[in-house]
């Protein structure tokens, strides 16, 4: 396709063109569109498949290498033919998880985005811009093969005799996958984008970014940079976070920040932590008017996203209403209009009582401003209320949701309020939607969502969507 100009109007709206989903629960995206129609609790027990109670679990938050968290979102298993990625059936042992996910969700936004438009797209201008936070799973499972001289000395130092040590060690050894040439490769967290670019033949730019929970979000704004730029013509972006192992739930344990009654209860009085999850969530971005010159069917356009950093504070992991409210109003900014035309917001909402607390002032500190009376009139929720946490793909998580809120005019469940906030239940803006109902708009301007999203370090990200009324 033949470039119209080297640069594009940049508060045009980004449509969204394709959507593809890998969640607990049901697992693809209609799925999990289902799954949070019907306000189903997806947070489960942990299963074997990613470590075992018996040897982590201890309900005493103190105790050291232990955590007091023993239920999460998990993902079912995924049938993976790697054959038809053209990946050797033997590099399998050793490339994560998370790459192979990502593949199968990035296919699942490709063939959404071709499906209407007869695959009228530029594969060589096609980037791939993902939220990946912190390491992956290999990496630690291939740092801990590493310490074997660790393994040989203790036992030497408890005087066992050095056939016993080394067989012992070789033992210990044999429970981790054999260092291959493919395994430097198989475990870096950039080559989650890199895969996607090599199997699928896509020409961009790869890479991936990391706002720790605000992943995601970090993502989206670098798509749109690069559409509205001229430089892609197509992005897939999103977030990938199969990371749901000891590891996770041992640095959010000792934060503390998992939830001692094994809930996650955002905007609820009862709100006592967050839990973990994991899955990948990805959209495909393209121009407006290229989006409708082609024939894509159109889920939702992006009005704008800002970001913002909350500057000074006093601990690096606590959140500033300031920040999150500057990157409220650079997005409304941005979109052309504020927040009274403003529906639904999908909240980060993790369900610990000083990040919900700082998130809905930093919110009233924005919406409170065009409030007019005593009436609420805009939505908020937490799809974390029913698949947990999913830290880097949380983002991704809450943009699918209210995307295909927009798409299906509906206005989605946050699950287990039994008593709302004090805050929620006091507030001139924001109401708690229980239950799923059609989203009911005035006829003078289209249906409009917003999602936040907030990572440690002060990352904050807040993206203005609205629905497609072409």
């Amino acid at each position: 396709m033949t470039r119209k100009s080297s640069l594009y109007d940049p508060a045009a709206p980004i449509a969204v063109v394709g959507i593809g989903a890998i969640f607990p629960g049901r697992g693809d995206t209609t799925g999990f569109w289902r799954d949070i129609f019907e306000g189903r609790d997806l947070l489960t027990d942990t299963p074997p498949t990613h470590w075992l109670v018996d040897d982590y679990y201890d309900a005493n938050p103190l105790t050291p290498d232990r955590t007091y968290g023993r239920r999460g979102g998990f993902l079912s298993p995924v049938a993976f033919d790697p054959l038809a990625f053209g990946i050797p059936p033997a590099a399998l042992q050793t490339t994560d998880t998370a790459q192979l996910l990502a593949l199968v969700a990035a296919k699942m936004t490709l063939d959404d985005a071709e499906r209407d438009s007869g695959g009228k797209f530029d594969r060589t201008r096609t980037s791939v811009i993902l939220g990946v936070a912190s390491a992956t799973e290999l990496t630690a499972h291939m740092a801990g093969r590493l310490q074997r001289p660790a393994w040989v000395n203790a036992m030497r130092q408890a005087g066992l005799p050095e056939d016993e040590v080394q067989d012992i060690a070789r033992r210990i050894e044999s429970h981790y996958t054999e260092w291959k040439e493919s395994t430097f490769p198989g475990l870096l967290g950039n080559v989650v984008a890199g895969r996607i670019a090599n199997r699928l033949d896509l020409g961009g730019s790869n890479y991936v970014t990391d706002a720790a929970c605000a992943s995601s979000l970090s993502a989206l704004q670098i798509a749109m940079h690069e559409l509205r730029a001229g430089d892609s013509d197509m992005v897939l972006t999103g977030g990938v976070d199969a990371l749901n192992d000891i590891l996770m739930f041992m640095c959010f344990s000792k934060t503390p920040a998992l939830s001692p009654t094994g809930d996650c209860r955002p905007f609820s009085n009862a709100a006592d932590g967050t839990m973990l999850s994991e899955g990948i969530g990805m959209i495909a971005l393209r121009r407006l008017e290229d989006a409708e010159r082609d024939g894509n069917r159109i889920y939702a356009l992006i009005r704008g996203i800002g970001g913002g950093s909350d500057g000074k504070g006093t601990a690096i992991y606590t959140p500033l209403p300031s920040g999150q409210a500057r990157a409220l109003r650079r997005a409304y900014d941005q979109a052309g209009y504020g927040p009274d035309a403003v529906d639904l917001v999908e909240a980060h909402g993790t369900g610990t009582k000083a990040g919900d607390k700082a998130e809905l002032e930093g919110l009233h500190q924005v919406f409170g401003e065009t409030a007019s009376g005593n009436d609420p009139w805009c939505a908020i929720g937490s799809v974390k209320s029913q698949i947990g946490h999913a830290k880097g793909a949380a983002g991704s998580a809450s943009l699918v949701k209210a995307i295909q809120s927009l798409h299906r005019k509906v206005l989605p469940p946050t699950i287990k309020i039994e008593e709302p906030a004090d805050v929620i239940r006091d507030s001139a803006c924001f109401y708690v939607n229980t239950e799923a109902r059609p989203w009911v708009s005035a006829s003078t301007r289209p249906r409009r969502a917003s999602v936040s999203s907030f990572g440690f370090g002060g990352s904050n990200f807040h993206v203005a969507l609205e629905e497609y009324t072409g």
